[in-house]
């Protein structure tokens, strides 16, 4: 992917700004997809996640409903929840969830409609429980090692998802439920929720991105503690160490991080949408190199949105006292 090939063609710190710049650029473009990309129909993926009203009710309709997707309407226009729904799992990760995770995530990353993704939990009181353990007890170890792999990549997709992502966490996000959580952009919780990397009680270590994403998140010591003693935090202790953004009080219908995270999100909708995936990639790529180089690479991002729509659109707005009406171009 564009990080991959940046992080090649970035190697050595002696290199000449100009070859920077080409490396970035080349990488900004491949994460961006080229212009003039025919955007796939919307039916895909993102259908087969729906709940569909005339369907029957068999073992594979049930496994569908267990990741909602959905698109919202109105003031929400643009934004899409993905809803984990196995009440009786807790939410943990699956076979089937992780399939379907990776299917949804595929159709929403060329979609131009979306500028926001939510992740949440229709469950109340859980986020997500991490692995299914009880799955994995019946699988031979080869299988546990490809489960994990697919875990791990299907995180990554989320994480690489070029819109802004926030995770609402109402209930407990631990193990590989939290690491979802830690791959999206921002995470709120409410404060009655729970979260922890809790892998070393089981004996192994969190194998989802855990290791890389907790310590760049809160810093190395803290994340060394809470891995070391697979501690649990509230929402409180979460927000004071900067694993969340926002702590909200937990409400009656339970989906108080859901509605935060909505407000949060409705602030990302009228901003342009391409200058949206650039500065993504920017902060992202940026984040990974040497000052030197994330200078380059912010200016190689900045370059692709002069030539937009959208950029000539936000100027006129702008001079005419009027809000801009971007279409992701």
């Amino acid at each position: 992917g564009a990080g991959s090939s940046m992080a090649a063609a970035l190697g050595g710190l002696g290199l000449l700004h100009g070859r920077v710049r080409l490396a970035a650029t080349a990488a900004a473009t491949a994460f961006l997809g080229r212009p003039g990309r025919r955007a796939p129909v919307r039916g895909d993926a993102a259908a087969a996640a729906l709940p569909s009203a005339g369907r029957s009710y068999g073992s594979e309709a049930k496994e569908e409903e267990e990741l909602r997707v959905r698109y919202l309407d109105d003031e929400h226009k643009g934004i899409v929840v993905l809803g984990l729904n196995r009440s009786h799992a807790k939410n943990a990760l699956n076979k089937n969830i992780l399939k379907m995770m990776s299917k949804a995530v595929d159709a929403l990353k060329s979609d131009k409609k979306v500028r926001t993704v939510i992740f949440r939990s229709e469950v109340p009181g859980i986020f997500c429980a991490g692995a299914d353990l009880k799955e994995r007890a019946k699988m031979h170890s080869s299988e546990v090692s490809s489960f994990v792999s697919k875990a791990r990549a299907t995180i990554n997709e989320m994480a690489n998802l070029p819109v802004p992502t926030i995770a609402a966490i109402d209930g407990a996000a631990l193990g590989g439920g939290l690491e979802l959580a830690l791959a999206c952009d921002i995470r709120v919780a409410a404060s009655s929720a729970k979260m922890g990397l809790v892998e070393t009680k089981l004996a192994i270590i969190p194998g989802a991105g855990g290791t890389q994403r907790l310590p760049r998140t809160i810093g190395v010591s803290l994340a060394k503690e809470l891995i070391f003693s697979a501690r649990i935090v509230d929402g409180e202790e979460a927000k004071s160490i900067g694993l969340i953004s926002h702590v909200v009080e937990q409400n009656e219908a339970g989906d108080a991080a859901y509605r935060r995270a909505l407000a949060l999100a409705r602030e990302f909708l009228p901003q342009g949408p391409v200058a949206m995936r650039v500065a993504k990639l920017a902060i992202n790529q940026g984040m990974e190199v040497d000052l030197v180089t994330g200078l380059a690479i912010e200016e190689a991002c900045y370059a692709q949105t002069i030539p937009t729509k959208d950029r000539i659109e936000g100027l006129l707005a702008f001079k005419e006292k009027r809000p801009p009406r971007y279409k992701g171009e």
